[in-house]
């Protein structure tokens, strides 16, 4: 059982690394970004930004329902907040088309994404999906999708395994305080 995922989040989350980026960016390289980010947060602070279900895909990991956001699923982006800061695609970019606010992310969390702009933002989609491909978490999945856990993350991140069942059973427990209220 995962924790709800935060749209606001991935919303505001998307929208700082656009900034950083000019106002527009290839969705690829967005959905790079944000998945180094929400991985980055998860190793740092046993918990990620968005809450999004990780998944290895062809072209390395992502988050699946920011991916199904950008990619135009019509049943995820409809009337969303996404929609309402982030354009559909045109061509292979996204753009940011309002003034989307930060106030959902906290300070460390909007740091963390500038850092990782900073780390990557350079690179373009391609490298970023080289250097996704030699995460330990990635399992090339052909033409489908496949679950990327928590754990594998925390592990490749260096936390005892003691410490990423802790991790895991607090990420557990988020996820029933989630559903029962």
């Amino acid at each position: 059982m995962k924790p709800r995922f935060r749209e606001e989040k991935a919303t505001q989350a998307a929208a700082v690394l656009l900034r950083e980026r000019g106002g527009r960016m290839n969705y690829m390289k967005l959905l790079k970004l944000m998945y180094f980010a929400d991985r980055k947060a998860l190793q740092r602070w046993g918990r990620p930004i968005t809450f999004d279900a990780f998944v290895s895909m062809r072209n390395g990991p992502v988050l699946s329902r920011t991916y199904g956001l950008i990619s135009g699923d019509s049943d995820r982006r409809d009337g969303s907040l996404w929609s309402e800061f982030i354009s559909a695609p045109e061509g292979y970019d996204v753009a940011l088309v309002g003034d989307c606010p930060t106030d959902q992310l906290s300070d460390a969390e909007v740091e963390l994404l500038r850092e990782v702009f900073k780390e990557f933002g350079h690179q373009n989609r391609w490298d970023l999906v080289d250097y996704a491909h030699t995460l330990p978490e990635w399992t090339d999945p052909g033409d489908s999708a496949l679950p990327i856990e928590y754990a594998n993350i925390l592990t490749a991140g260096g936390w005892s395994e003691a410490e990423v069942a802790q991790i895991v059973s607090e990420l557990e427990e988020l996820a029933l305080a989630d559903r029962l209220f």
